[in-house]
């Protein structure tokens, strides 16, 4: 025999068996686990251990969502009694940085009427965005980073966008993190949703107290 077969001999017989190989194998043999009662013990500790550490991560998200919630609540008041944009931003700065633990956070905003000055940066970068319904979280886009954080000092790696809509004037609340996995995809945006309709509406009513 060549050492080329000999190498693919000793392959085939230590490499696993596909999944599909191995449902066969039990479909054949029902009593494989009664024959074999350690090996079905091991399965299940193993099954046991990753639900619970499942139910675990699913308890301590529970637990950080409902503290955030309470958090973001004092700030939505503290958002109802600004007086004007300036008092919005800086609200937002502090309170999102603290509780989010964000390295950057910044609000901009921009005309959304058809005669608008189409060279505004950020209205080319996030027209379309604002007509999204939920927030968006995961790493940015270049352009958009560029757009938002330029004059940041710390580089951001992820970020939730929270689109903005007042009338003829619209936006993206950014919060970024030098952290990568801060903000992920998959995360949940409703209290972000509910803090970016509060920030649309007061910004309507300052609109509207100003003409």
């Amino acid at each position: 025999m060549s050492s080329g077969q000999a190498r693919r001999r000793r392959g085939a017989e230590t490499s696993p068996p596909d999944e599909a190989a191995v449902a066969s194998y039990l479909s054949e043999h029902p009593d494989f686990f009664e024959r074999h009662p350690d090996h079905q013990m091991a399965v299940l500790r193993k099954q046991l251990d990753t639900e619970r550490r499942r139910l675990n991560h699913l308890i301590a998200r529970a637990r950080d969502n409902e503290g955030l919630a309470g958090r973001l609540h004092a700030l939505v008041l503290e958002l109802i009694a600004s007086p004007d944009l300036a008092a919005v931003e800086t609200v937002l700065h502090g309170t999102l940085q603290r509780e989010l633990k964000a390295d950057a956070v910044t609000l901009k905003l921009f005309p959304v009427e058809e005669d608008a000055d189409a060279s505004d940066p950020v209205r080319s970068a996030f027209l379309d965005f604002v007509e999204r319904r939920h927030a968006l979280c995961g790493p940015l886009e270049p352009e958009r980073d560029g757009v938002l954080f330029a004059d940041q000092d710390t580089a951001v790696q992820s970020a939730a966008l929270v689109p903005i809509r007042a009338g003829q004037l619209a936006g993206v609340l950014a919060i970024g993190s030098a952290d990568p996995a801060r903000f992920q995809a998959e995360m949940g945006t409703e209290l972000l949703d509910r803090l970016g309709e509060v920030i649309s509406q007061r910004l309507r009513m300052f609109r509207r107290a100003h003409g």
